[in-house]
């Protein structure tokens, strides 16, 4: 059986816009993908709110991605993917990161993930953040900064994909962030990742 790390944010997670609340397993894009590989395929997801990709997060380890993921490698060495969905909480104004740092950052990631695993890695670009994210209460975390960068991400990430010789995909030409908060994606969105990242997986 062949294992999938789905480890990201709270797009993984399955944070709901507007509500807060978590989609169910058959509405979250990493969930979906259970239900649309065979039985040879385990997935195991590994979302969680607010968790950046590599900039120390205050609430801990578990929110810090290259410090979340390496229970996860020592306890699953049979990977043979990782999905890497990440970025968009690196980029809140109080990281104050350049573009140069995300792509250190992110860089960094990725040589650690192969430090300490053989398992292929599929870098995933998130989609552009909306400008309504500052019409809600995350404007205490993004503000228009954050919303430049968060253009920024699909060039910096598939140049890191050429580099590194890892799968890639841009979610920007999937889906778009809900009109609800900017930053997170309806059900419908979660289906159309879901159904492009599988697609992805069975070509491999």
């Amino acid at each position: 059986m062949k294992e999938i790390l789905c480890f990201g944010d709270s797009n993984t997670f399955g944070f709901i816009p507007g509500s807060g609340q978590r989609y169910n397993k058959t509405e979250r894009w990493s969930g979906i993908l259970s239900g649309l590989l065979s039985e040879n395929y385990r997935i195991i997801e590994a979302g969680c709110n607010n968790r950046t990709a590599f900039c120390p997060n205050p609430e801990g380890d578990l929110f810090t991605g290259t410090k979340a993921i390496l229970p996860y490698l020592d306890s699953h060495r049979n990977l043979d993917l990782i999905i890497l969905a990440l970025g968009s909480n690196d980029l809140q104004f109080s990281y104050k990161l350049s573009t140069e740092e995300i792509y250190k950052g992110i860089k960094s990631f990725i040589k650690l993930i192969k430090n300490n695993s053989n398992a292929k890695i599929l870098l995933v670009s998130p989609s552009i953040i909306k400008h309504n994210v500052l019409d809600t209460f995350f404007a205490e975390m993004f503000d228009e900064s954050s919303i430049q960068k968060s253009k920024t991400l699909p060039e910096i990430y598939k140049k890191i994909s050429e580099e590194e010789n890892i799968l890639y995909i841009d979610l920007n030409n999937i889906a778009q962030t809900s009109d609800t908060d900017g930053l997170h994606y309806t059900k419908e969105a979660h289906k159309l990742i879901a159904d492009a990242i599988a697609r992805q997986i069975k070509n491999l």
